[in-house]
């Protein structure tokens, strides 16, 4: 099993010492998006997690964690790490860019490059951040980071109509096919000879004339190449376009404080707080509690990916 940690909200940064007691205690309890009665109990014991991929934009506060999630599932995880140079009226909670370049720094130094996926993402046009803008901020945080990735995920923003609704005093568009076409080959003028590469997160568009592949965020091959092992996964379409393979998500939607005015997972920051009031770095929920209407169910698909060959034919994997 994967484990996603979490597409939904940033647990890396609000909610690590959550987290760590949740390794500790060996389960989660997980609420159905579409139905919080339904709640899964998700094991977390090394035998069943393969491996852990840590979405976030400021890891920071997980970093102390770190050796003991590394020692109890010996090093299986990896993080997909947004940074981008958007002021704080976009992204109003979000630490200073140096300030995030020296945590990714610090996590790639320690933990290797190839755990450390560096998200430009979701790009967006709106005033005080064009063409040229993108074009600008990209190079200079690919400056920054190109001894510290293997890759850069890019993704332009999708319009959800809760995207429009928290986003309409902003005036914020998604990039036409020709803007596109435009960063596209200015990113990949930027980064080539560097040994980084550039990958599409659920775009249809076509870019492989620049050299940009789509990207698998969940990536079958990063994580067989972290495990040392090969895994037997299910393709898990998370959205049209999405290249992920199967895996068990324990974040929940309204629970970030970043405060992102693009962002999907948030409807409105008075739910979030009214979430966050009741978390508890003790529950096995990440916030609220269980009450007499709840149902918990084991989680059907806790098992181990890893399949079993003989040891040269794994070492044929590198």
């Amino acid at each position: 099993m994967i484990l996603s940690v979490s597409r939904r909200t940033d647990i890396p940064a609000f909610y690590p010492k959550w987290f760590v007691n949740r390794v500790r205690e060996g389960f989660v309890y997980v609420r159905n998006p579409f139905n919080a009665n339904q709640i899964s109990k998700i094991p977390l014991g090394e035998d069943v997690v393969d491996c852990i991929a840590f979405w976030s934009k400021n890891p920071e506060p997980i970093i102390e964690y770190l050796p003991e999630i590394h020692e109890k599932y010996h090093g299986a995880f990896y993080f997909q790490y947004t940074i981008n140079a958007y002021g704080h009226d976009m992204e109003p909670a979000i630490p200073e860019l140096n300030k995030r370049i020296d945590t990714f720094k610090r996590l790639s130094d320690t933990y290797g490059p190839e755990r450390v996926v560096w998200r430009y993402d979701p790009i967006l046009l709106a005033e005080g951040y064009s063409l040229a803008w993108h074009q600008k901020w990209f190079e200079i945080v690919f400056d920054k980071l190109k001894s510290y990735t293997d890759t850069c995920v890019i993704s332009f923003i999708d319009m959800y109509d809760k995207t429009i609704k928290n986003t309409k005093p902003y005036s914020i568009t998604t990039p036409t096919a020709e803007e596109i076409d435009v960063l596209a080959e200015a990113f990949s003028a930027v980064v080539k000879g560097s040994g980084v590469r550039i990958r599409t997160c659920a775009e249809g568009v076509d870019l492989n004339k620049y050299g940009i592949e789509p990207n698998s965020c969940i990536d079958q091959a990063r994580i067989e190449k972290i495990i040392g092992c090969p895994i037997k996964a299910k393709p898990d379409k998370q959205r049209e376009n999405c290249r992920c393979i199967e895996c068990a998500d324990i974040g929940l939607y309204n629970t970030c404080l970043h405060g992102c005015r693009y962002c999907y997972a948030n409807y409105n920051m008075n739910q979030v707080q009214q979430a966050v009031a009741t978390h508890d770095d003790d529950s096995p929920l990440l916030t609220g509690a269980l009450t007499p209407s709840s149902v918990v169910k084991d989680y059907a698909k806790a098992k181990t990916l890893k399949t079993k060959l003989p040891i040269g034919e794994q070492l044929k994997l590198f």
